[in-house]
């Protein structure tokens, strides 16, 4: 076997420690970033998406403006600002991932955070030591 091989990558990456959040590569593209940068704050600035997101503002402008063209976000101006509202029922684009929409990503993601947040504020803490197993 030569040195390198996929086989030897595959077997000395199983013994490595998992590489550092950021590092490299991430499951979604900015394209996703963007529309969960969105999705968190609908009233976010395009300067502000591009600083999360790790791009510059024209690319982030570029983007806000794929997702608007495709129907996955509206933009409406409030005076001085944009407010963006996505559209949950639109499928993901990848053939792999049609069966599922964009609330469905970003109800993994986003969404149900604010509501648990908001449940957790209302509710009152237990004691993990009061739970016992039946």
């Amino acid at each position: 076997m030569r040195a390198g091989s996929a086989y030897e990558k595959a077997n000395t990456y199983q013994d490595q420690d998992v590489e550092p959040a950021g590092a490299g590569w991430t499951f979604l593209s900015n394209h996703g970033h963007v529309l969960v940068c969105i999705a968190s704050d609908p009233g976010i600035r395009g300067r502000d998406i591009a600083v999360r997101v790790g791009i510059t503002e024209r690319s982030a402008q570029a983007i806000i403006h794929d997702l608007v063209v495709a129907g996955y976000v509206r933009k409406t101006r409030v005076g001085r600002r944009n407010h963006y509202d996505i559209n949950p029922e639109l499928p993901l684009r990848h053939p792999v991932e049609q069966p599922h929409s964009i609330g469905d990503l970003l109800g993994l993601m986003i969404w149900p955070r604010r509501s648990s947040e908001s449940r957790q504020s209302r509710r009152p803490r237990r004691d993990p030591a009061e739970h016992q197993p039946r």
